[in-house]
């Protein structure tokens, strides 16, 4: 059912100022040429003082904020129309969900549900995956009761912060028909392109499987030692058929559809590897997290005035190329039609590498100023980066 925009909002904003029946509120996605505040908000009703308030999460992708307010018509209506593609209000008895299309209309679909209110306003800290999950327990992240081991925690604490990154990203790709409804017919193809000891492989799977969402998960990685024992993995905890690996370079690797890449923490250029992997294979979602950059580095040398007042310290000249490497890469995946951004990966405090381009593939063209941007920008550092040198072809800006 289509309706305007506007008394569709205005509907959504009623039903959730019913704080008696209302369960929760999601917004996620894009309109087009809106940017929201957030990635994806969540808003329950809460029981604070025994007073029934509004408690509103907000997602960046990165992390979470969370805030209780006293329910406000204008501040709602204001919040649902701030560039969300995807609202879906449940109450106890009933669901409505819109869809902003491009034209700016509002498709509806009602449902009746029975829902139960949750009104705790401390609540435990939800994880995406259970620390006695069995594969924790056999990569050695979690030991046989099923706690995290003391030395394992920040690597426990990446994998859980990726898969907050991945779980929003996925939701809104889908709905916005950028990656295909998944079904046991035809599950979700994600590739982890240099995944070494899988950590954030066996996660990835271990994380949709629990959600009920069929995946068919390949894990590459060049080193034989690192299939055997993750293939090894899979058989003893009974996945084989949804999870597989190979040992091959990520460029000699055939492409083929699929619908997430990932790649964390490979290094140098064979980030670039990775990417232009996940474009020629048309990825709808790439997730990369790149390493250590000397590609470019080495490349920055006849720079113009007045570059050579950073070029001159090794070390600042070593981060100027890190910041131009992850820039270009991100501009270049924004050139072939992905909405692009770099985020935090995971703290500073727990790795130096925690950077993150993640890319949903739009296939928008892109504006001339961003073609421009790029072009003058290697115009003027005098380099072919490695990125565009692994697309060759299919890269003509």
């Amino acid at each position: 059912m289509t309706k305007d925009l506007a008394h569709a909002l205005k509907e959504s904003t009623e039903r959730i100022g019913n704080l008696e029946s209302l369960v929760r509120v999601v917004l996620s996605g894009e309109r087009r040429n809106m940017v929201p505040p957030a990635e994806r908000i969540d808003i329950r009703p809460v029981l604070i003082k025994e007073k029934l308030m509004l408690q509103i999460a907000s997602n960046d992708g990165r992390a979470v904020t969370t805030k209780n307010i006293d329910f406000n018509s204008t501040v709602i209506s204001e919040l649902l129309d701030s560039g969300f593609a995807n609202i879906l209000v449940e109450s106890t008895d009933s669901a409505i969900s819109i869809r902003v299309t491009k034209k700016g209309e509002a498709q509806i679909h009602y449902e009746k549900v029975n829902k139960t209110q949750d009104l705790n306003h401390d609540r435990k800290k939800d994880r995406l995956l259970d620390s006695a999950d069995p594969y924790l327990v056999e990569v050695g992240i979690s030991d046989l009761t099923g706690q995290v081991k003391p030395s394992r925690q920040d690597k426990y604490r990446q994998v859980e912060e990726f898969l907050r990154i991945l779980a929003p990203a996925l939701e809104s790709a889908i709905s916005a028909g950028q990656i295909k409804a998944p079904s046991d017919d035809s599950p979700l193809e994600i590739v982890d392109l240099g995944c070494g000891n899988a950590y954030l492989t066996f996660a990835t799977h271990q994380y949709l499987i629990s959600k009920g969402i069929p995946v068919h998960v390949t894990g590459i990685d060049i080193r034989e030692q690192a299939r055997e024992r993750n293939s090894q993995i899979a058989k003893k905890l009974g996945i084989e058929k949804s999870i597989e690996f190979k040992a091959d370079e990520i460029a000699r690797v055939g492409g083929s559809q699929v619908d997430i890449a990932i790649a964390l923490h490979a290094c140098d250029t064979a980030t670039d590897d990775a990417i232009a992997w996940a474009v020629k294979s048309n990825a709808g979602l790439v997730l990369v997290a790149p390493c250590c950059q000397h590609d470019l580095q080495s490349k920055l040398k006849e720079l113009p005035e007045p570059w050579p007042l950073v070029t001159k310290h090794g070390i600042l000249k070593e981060r100027l190329a890190d910041i131009l490497t992850d820039s270009i890469r991100a501009q270049i995946l924004r050139l072939l039609g992905y909405r692009t951004d770099v985020i935090e990966f995971i703290g500073g405090e727990h790795t130096p590498k925690n950077l993150l381009i993640r890319a949903v593939n739009t296939k928008a063209k892109p504006e001339q100023i961003e073609i421009t941007r790029y072009q003058e920008m290697l115009k003027e550092l005098g380099v072919v980066p490695a990125l565009a040198e692994r697309l060759g072809d299919s890269f003509t800006f």
